[in-house]
């Protein structure tokens, strides 16, 4: 069970996990590319010097057949005069306006940057030539109430080489689940404040992670860009679809809003104060070392809702707010080449850099989910006023594992600290660590001698089979891996604290 629900079992109702904000980009790959854009002209016969010309009939194919399908639907087309304008808000007065519960709401257009394609002349060698460049052209956005997912838009560039984006919210999804089978539930903005079976409702959410999207994805696009199979012709050019951007959310929900108010800022406080680089860094599973070009960052914002703390590392982040009896845990994730996912190469699997198409969508929930845990389970452990001797208590006491004794730890000396914090570094918190991980952590200097590797080897195992024996480290099951355990991050986090305090700040405390 989650530590954080543990320590506040009494006020909290439970908590369930699941995707918020999806967006998606769907992209028509031999076109996305001078090569395979130069390829295409070239079977639909259009030479370099009529390209313009070519471009905008195209286009104007595009949109028109795009907002014919609006049209036929009766509902309004709408340009925005600043591509500025908030269109959710738009969208939302529309159908109330118009009292629309279904289907599509309205059409809105509007003048934005994009990426796309021109024509110049090589002068050294006398020829025309395309080359990509940034510009402006019409895009449409159609926001609907789909049966499945609800309230969700789709962006579409009317200009090559024809992205689309489409917004989805895991939340709206999951209000169309439980409308379906009749559950009760009381809902706030985007997030519900209590359900009536939260175990149902988190099966509903875990539905969503394994939702067959490339088949749902190919028939949205077919309806927001209908002209896709006149402009290609005999050329089958399928949108490959990415999450360009996910937000998970784990909503822990009180059974009053007083009880999250008088807890809340003690968990800013924990936020902001003792999260330091490191720790943020373990969250998101990234590395903190002399080769780590990017950049860490803790903000805390005060708005009309509540209070919001944000870390980021690079382009991805994980974050804390307040919404009524809700505390939400959201991680939110843009640059994949940070986590990695297990594939299967001749038989084996090996961990490769995770991919943005929809292929690798279940590991990126498991990636979030497992950030959201640690966070919760950093501010369980940061929190609750627990003395530091109730968690290392047994822990320095010797144990008997699988038939032999097993000696305690001494979790203020400096040979086991180090111990508990090379294994607890954030390059490990998602694919775990190996012997030869820790070795480079736990002595100093490399070494070639095969006997001093050999001996150095020894060591690690022992202390590893240590920590295993005491509960703080798992073995990751056929592989030589291994990961801190719940209990672990939990005194991990609280001896990490204890070390860095001042001694005036604990005489004060005790």
């Amino acid at each position: 069970m989650n530590h954080f629900l543990q320590r506040h079992a009494g006020s909290v109702i439970g908590m369930v996990s699941g995707w918020d904000r999806l967006r998606f980009r769907g992209t028509l790959r031999m076109l996305a590319n001078l090569t395979g854009m130069s390829r295409f002209l070239t079977y639909k016969g259009q030479l370099f010097k009529d390209f313009g010309k070519y471009a905008q009939e195209t286009s104007r194919q595009v949109r028109q057949q795009a907002l014919a399908a609006v049209e036929r639907a009766d509902r309004p087309v709408v340009h925005l005069d600043s591509p500025m304008v908030n269109k959710e808000q738009e969208a939302l007065k529309i159908a109330a306006r118009d009292q629309v519960s279904q289907g599509v709401i309205a059409a809105l257009t509007a003048v934005e940057s994009c990426h796309s394609y021109d024509i110049r002349s090589d002068r050294s060698r006398g020829l025309l030539e395309l080359y990509s460049r940034s510009r402006k052209c019409q895009h449409i956005y159609v926001y609907q109430i789909h049966p499945v997912f609800g309230l969700m838009y789709s962006r579409l560039q009317t200009w090559f080489p024809f992205n689309i984006h489409l917004g989805i919210n895991g939340r709206e999804w999951l209000a169309v689940q439980m409308d379906g089978l009749g559950m009760k539930y009381l809902r706030r903005d985007n997030c519900f404040t209590w359900v009536d079976d939260i175990a149902k409702v988190q099966h509903l959410l875990d539905q969503q992670v394994s939702f067959g999207w490339a088949k749902a994805l190919g028939e949205l696009s077919r309806q927001i860009n209908p002209a896709l199979g006149e402009v290609v012709g005999g050329y089958d050019i399928p949108y490959y679809w990415s999450v360009d951007q996910s937000e998970w959310a784990s909503d822990v929900m009180f059974k009053k809003r007083e009880d999250l108010r008088r807890l809340y800022p003690a968990l800013i406080h924990q936020g902001m104060h003792q999260f330091d680089s490191p720790q943020v860094m373990r969250f998101l599973g990234r590395r903190l070392s002399g080769n780590f070009a990017g950049e860490v960052t803790s903000d805390y914002c005060k708005r009309d809702e509540g209070v919001r703390i944000k870390h980021w590392v690079n382009l991805n982040s994980v974050k804390m707010y307040d919404k009524g009896p809700v505390l939400r845990v959201e991680t939110t994730l843009n640059n994949m080449r940070d986590f990695k996912a297990p594939r299967r190469v001749k038989g084996k699997v090996v961990y490769r850099p995770m991919r943005k198409g929809v292929a690798d969508i279940k590991r990126r929930a498991k990636v979030s989910q497992s950030s959201n845990q640690r966070y919760l389970d950093a501010l369980g452990a940061a929190s609750v006023p627990t003395p530091l001797k109730t968690l290392t208590a047994k822990l320095s006491r010797p144990v008997c594992w699988q038939g032999k004794p097993v000696r305690g730890l001494n979790l203020l000396g400096d040979a086991d600290a180090a111990l508990c914090e090379a294994v607890s570094r954030g390059e490990f918190a998602i694919n775990g660590f190996r012997n030869r991980d820790l070795q480079g952590l736990l002595f100093s200097g490399a070494t070639t001698d095969p006997a001093q590797q050999r001996r150095r080897s020894g060591q690690v195992t022992r202390r590893l089979r240590m920590l295993r024996a005491h509960g703080l480290i798992q073995k990751v099951p056929h592989t030589h891996r291994y990961i801190v355990s719940p209990k672990g991050h939990q005194v991990f986090a609280a001896l990490h604290a204890a070390r860095e305090a001042d001694i005036e700040t604990l005489a004060r405390a005790a």
